[in-house]
Formats: C-alpha cells, sequence, structure tokens
C-alpha cells in the first residue's frame, strides 16, 4: 500500500464537471494498493497519516499533525503509485491491486481515517480532475 500525502490549503476533485470532494484546509492523499494488501496495512497508514506532523507550529516549524492543527483529508484512489518503467517508456501496472479488492480496501481505508477526521473521497475507478493547491510543498510518501 503508498499513500501520497501532500499538505494543501485548498483541494477538490470533480467528476463529470461536478464537485464530488473538496476540503480547504488538510492534506490530499493519493492511495494506491498491491498485492497482499491487508487491514493490518490499512490500520498501520491511517494513523501514520493522521499523526504525521507536517504542519506548522506557533515558531512555524512543522511539528503538528492534522489533529493538532485541524483540517480535513481529501482521499484519491490512484493505482498509478504502483507504475513501473523498468522496461521502457510505457507505465506497466501489473502490481496495482485490481478493481474490486481494491476498491474495498480502498473503502475500509476511509472509514480508517474516518475515525479521526472529516474525509472527502473522489468516486474509485472514475476519470477525475484533481486540484491542489500543495502548501510548502509537502509531499510525502508513506509505505507499508
Amino acid at each position: 500500500m503508498r499513500v501520497l500525502v501532500q499538505r494543501s490549503d485548498k483541494a477538490s476533485v470533480i467528476v463529470d464537471k461536478k464537485v464530488v470532494g473538496k476540503i480547504d484546509s488538510g492534506l490530499v492523499l493519493l492511495v494506491g494498493f498491491t498485492e497482499g494488501d491487508s487491514i493490518d496495512n490499512i490500520e498501520y497508514l491511517a494513523k501514520k497519516v493522521v499523526n504525521l506532523r507536517i504542519f506548522p507550529d506557533e515558531n512555524d516549524v512543522m511539528n503538528k499533525s492534522i489533529l493538532d492543527y485541524g483540517g480535513s483529508i481529501l482521499s484519491i484512489s490512484q493505482f498509478t503509485l504502483y507504475a513501473d518503467t523498468k522496461k521502457g517508456n510505457r507505465p506497466s501496472y501489473i502490481s496495482a491491486l485490481r478493481g474490486e479488492e481494491s476498491s474495498k480496501l480502498y473503502d475500509l481505508f476511509n472509514e480508517e481515517l474516518r475515525k479521526y477526521v472529516h474525509v472527502e473521497t473522489g468516486i474509485f475507478g472514475a476519470d477525475m480532475l484533481v486540484n491542489i493547491s500543495n502548501v510548502g510543498p509537502t509531499t510525502i510518501l508513506l509505505e507499508k
């Protein structure tokens, strides 16, 4: 499981010209799954995300988590996090977990995050337009 975390002051996801998810301040998560991912991976990475200290404290040092700082999460499924270009310029996605299994894990991951913070999502499997205003820029890859 891979989660690309970006600190954001505004983010939205649009499907068929309609906003389906939107946050002001918080985190944008791009989430991908692979064979062997489990509920343990989900619980571990959800806790890691909400406790990741990448928000500024009163001294402008990245020392606060989203739990301390406040804000919401916009979670987007993204199988392309498992792109492999070792054999050329056309990415292979063989390592990405397929459809139904990945969709179930994505839903479980968002449910786990909702135990801690408000979560907005895109639509699994849809062609999405994701707008991210990345603060910092702060972008961190988490993997389990």
